[in-house]
């Protein structure tokens, strides 16, 4: 006869595992690819009445939908080179029994236009209404599909360093070259393919460059049908940080005579896609169990400065179809009051978000982050030549965080460049000896932008 206090012992541990809640994870994609004929297709991500005249390849909506037996969230991504959060929050009210929804980005610059900044000429919007209606539908689409779809998983996740594959054409010179993948299994299915593969990568979808005009979703589609194929099951695709700037042009690539790919070619797209499949096979080869239960979500409302001129002008003149805010120097106000004109300052409103599943830490950012934000690696000592030479750093994004981590950048929308304050350089003279500003400033909001979203951030983590 086993003594009791044995068989309390022998209890313990399936007590404890009986305690975790089960995880399910279901995944789906939907082609959201424009129909090109009836008018012009204007493609985003360069300069203005780029016309698509051609189909390459698909531009896809790929959702993940998990649920802790509590909660249900749906993390979805298109090939697009981002969306606004009016448009997200219209998907949302079109999602019910969600207790979360991110829609990010992969930031693509060979797709259409969907934030209205590349028409035929700076005063008007290359965004068609009935295209933006046919994102939402198929995101709306893609997030209930991959709900139906949920089964009992696990997970493992892994990371690779990439640095071969990134170039950051602003100084000074900080990379994030991390690549994330999460490999979800079947529980209990004779069947052991994956039920599906989640990668986050940190770059420009921008290889096919300013002059191409056919749509494709760049590189991105070559990574997930390298993984697809390789592993067997549906695949997923994030975007994080991309600021600063993480790109894919001028890395050096080799074709299979021997010969350095040119920029601007399907070929070397298709190669640097490969190459980023093929860094996530490594990835997946290391991987480590990772417990994605319980879940924790913690979103904030935030507004954020714009001093930007030409955003202030382009919303005046319809070209950015968003509401602008008074901002009174509050970024967590009570009351959010939408600002009738810019006469007087004006904000945008976003979001950012903290989800913890689990041993994994989202950080979800709703724009282009500077790596040296996330990964603490703000200047210091300062450069002469900066805009503001006293401005604290920062608060890091992942030092806020713990072991496992990922950054979905785009997150819910697109606000353009989150620039470290004391890094900024819009005024002569320039940093580091140049003649002009380096390039980015113009496309953000204003220098305040990256002091307020990395501190609500850090106390959105903290909260209890």
């Amino acid at each position: 006869m086993i003594p009791r206090i044995l068989t309390l012992l022998f209890l313990l541990p399936l007590q404890s595992a009986a305690a975790e809640p089960a995880l399910t994870v279901g995944f789906a994609e939907v082609d959201v690819t424009p129909k090109l004929g009836d008018k012009p297709v204007f493609m985003a991500g360069f300069g203005h009445d780029r016309v698509a005249k051609k189909i390459h390849d698909p531009i896809v909506a790929r959702a993940i939908v998990l649920s802790d037996g509590k909660k249900k969230i749906a993390l979805v991504c298109v090939d697009v080179v981002g969306l606004f959060l009016p448009t997200v929050e219209s998907i949302r009210k079109e999602l019910t029994g969600f207790d979360y929804v991110m829609v990010s980005s992969t930031h693509n610059h060979e797709g259409p236009d969907t934030l209205g900044l590349w028409g035929s000429n700076p005063f008007k919007s290359g965004v068609d209404a009935e295209y933006m209606k046919l994102v939402v539908a198929g995101v709306v689409k893609a997030a209930k599909d991959a709900d139906k779809a949920q089964l009992p998983a696990t997970a493992h996740i892994g990371t690779a360093a990439g640095p071969e594959l990134l170039n950051d054409n602003r100084k000074p010179e900080v990379k994030h070259d991390t690549l994330v993948a999460i490999r979800f299994d079947p529980i209990g299915k004779k069947d052991k393919k994956p039920l599906g593969v989640l990668v986050q990568w940190n770059v420009h979808p921008e290889l096919l460059g300013s002059k191409n005009t056919e749509i494709s979703a760049d590189h991105v589609g070559y990574t997930v049908k390298h993984v697809s194929e390789k592993h067997g099951c549906p695949v997923a695709y994030f975007t994080g940080t991309v600021g600063g700037l993480m790109t894919s042009l001028d890395v050096p690539l080799v074709g299979k005579d021997g010969k350095l790919l040119a920029d601007d070619t399907f070929e070397k797209t298709a190669a640097y896609g490969l190459a980023v499949g093929k860094l996530t096979d490594t990835a997946l080869g290391k991987t480590v169990p990772l417990s994605l239960t319980p879940f924790d979500l913690r979103i904030q409302p935030v507004l954020l400065p714009v001093d930007n001129n030409l955003y202030k002008l382009a919303w005046t003149a319809g070209v950015l179809k968003r509401n602008m805010y008074l901002w009174e120097k509050n970024a967590t106000p009570k009351e959010f009051r939408e600002a009738p004109d810019v006469t007087k300052p004006v904000a945008v409103k976003t979001e950012v978000g903290y989800l913890k599943l689990g041993e994994l830490e989202v950080a979800a950012i709703p724009g282009e982050i500077y790596p040296e934000l996330v990964l603490g690696k703000v200047q210091d000592p300062v450069d002469p030549g900066a805009d503001f030479p006293d401005a604290p750093i920062e608060p890091a994004i992942y030092t806020s965080l713990g072991k496992h981590r990922m950054i979905v950048g785009l997150a819910n929308d697109e606000i353009g460049y989150i620039i470290p304050k004391r890094q900024w350089d819009e005024k002569p003279p320039y940093c580091y000896g140049l003649k002009k500003s380096q390039y980015g400033e113009i496309n953000s909001c204003g220098p305040d932008v990256a002091p307020i979203l990395c501190t609500t951030f850090r106390d959105l983590v903290k909260k209890k």
